[in-house]
């Protein structure tokens, strides 16, 4: 049996706490918050997107940062694994749209009762408002940590599962970073992931609080497409947010840095120009003496259709019968092709994830203990991985933390 300390009682810790005490070993946890699972609360609006029921090759697929790396994590406790391990302990699930997977009564909080519950029934040391200041390391082994409070705890292990810089709020600060890099650690350059887009057009307030759902949207380098999905979007009074937009901000950020991208919304993907066209023939031919203003809503949400219209530089007044055929092909031309500009990213702050980490050339892939210093293990969003959205982030601080807690002797 080994004494073993988790700084930190986000989703990987308490993974990590119930396994690691399954196993027999005696486990504390540290939490400098007031509560377990702080940022779970936040996750999936707050319904907590647990994992995504996909199969392993589409999994793989949406890691961005360092998806070999995670070849063991995942083998050895894979998306299926860890809905029948939350099944087993009493919680119900539910799979939704893009495999997502959710608690059946839709709050995170269910989540992370039934973690708790786990680990208070196999007697795991929940230690809550407070903060570890240092993890203690001796002749290249850890031996324990400083509280802040100057007090040291001596252990055979410690997992630093501290998680990001995002959402700051949550208690999220990059204390894992400091501690990976006082042991000698590699932090990789950390960058906000699936974060909104801040865009250029000052119009854009405008269209604020309008989702769009079965849209298509394509971001462009110059003439170069290089991000295109199908889903769904959100307007927000500084640009554009929503999961196609999230998804996008950690697969074309090298591309941003360079400069100012192009969007390109199809709010009709289903239809091409010719289909398009001939559909705005049939509602102009029904509803000739209309203002064009009172027709475009059966092509787009009502809050949208000024701004549409104005973009097109097309007067809301004007009745359909009046609209000129380069008008019309005008309107299809939007309707599949409606632009803007992106200049960046929003902060920390609103981001979901951070992208960088603990270089994972530094960590054991199936065990994730340090190749610097024994003992040490970290798991979770401190590593260098990242993931889109839809549940797979998360799934790597479950696999990640269920490697570590199976690797202690």
């Amino acid at each position: 049996m080994s004494k073993v300390l988790i700084v930190g009682g986000g989703a990987a810790g308490m993974l990590a706490a119930i396994v690691a005490a399954k196993n027999g070993h005696e486990v504390q946890v540290f939490e400098k918050n007031e509560k377990l699972g702080k940022k779970l609360y936040i996750t999936g609006k707050g319904r907590c997107n647990i994992t995504n029921a996909c199969d392993m090759d589409t999994l793989f697929a949406n890691v961005v940062g360092n998806p070999k790396f995670l070849y063991s994590a995942f083998y050895g406790f894979h998306n299926y694994d860890m809905m029948n391990f939350l099944t087993e302990l009493g919680l119900r699930i539910k799979t939704e749209r893009g495999g997502r997977v959710f608690p059946e009564s839709d709050k995170a909080s269910d989540v992370i009762f039934t973690l708790q519950r786990k680990m208070q029934h196999l007697g795991v040391k929940i230690h809550l408002h407070t903060q570890v200041e240092e993890v203690l390391v001796e002749k290249g082994h850890c031996s324990g940590i400083r509280l802040s409070n100057r007090q040291v705890v001596k252990a055979d292990a410690v997992f630093i599962a501290t998680g990001g810089i995002s959402y700051p709020s949550t208690g999220s600060t990059g204390d894992g970073y400091q501690f990976a890099k006082k042991m000698g650690h590699t932090v990789t350059k950390l960058k906000p992931g699936l974060v909104p887009f801040i865009v250029k057009e000052a119009w854009v307030e405008k269209l604020q609080g309008i989702s769009l759902k079965n849209i298509r949207v394509t971001i462009y380098s110059g003439k170069k497409s290089i991000y295109s999905e199908f889903g769904e979007m959100l307007f927000t009074h500084f640009g554009v947010s929503g999961p196609v937009i999230l998804s996008a901000s950690s697969l074309v950020s090298e591309e941003m840095e360079k400069g100012e991208l192009k969007l390109s919304i199809d709010l009709k993907p289903a239809l091409d120009k010719k289909q398009l066209e001939a559909r705005i023939l049939r509602e102009f031919e029904v509803n000739q003496k209309k203002q064009i203003k009172n027709v475009m809503d059966t092509l787009l949400p009502r809050k949208m259709v000024p701004i549409v219209l104005d973009y097109m530089e097309i007067s809301f007044e004007k009745k359909v019968n009046e609209i000129t055929k380069t008008e019309r092909i005008k309107i299809v031309e939007t309707l599949k092709d409606f632009q803007f500009t992106l200049i960046g990213y929003r902060g920390f702050s609103e981001a979901i994830i951070t992208r960088g980490g603990v270089a994972v050339s530094e960590i054991t892939p199936a065990s994730m203990e340090s190749k610097l210093v024994k003992g040490i293990y970290f798991i979770g969003e401190v590593l260098d991985l990242d993931a889109l959205t839809g549940g797979f982030n998360l799934q790597i601080a479950w696999s990640t933390a269920y490697a570590a807690a199976n690797a202690i002797q």
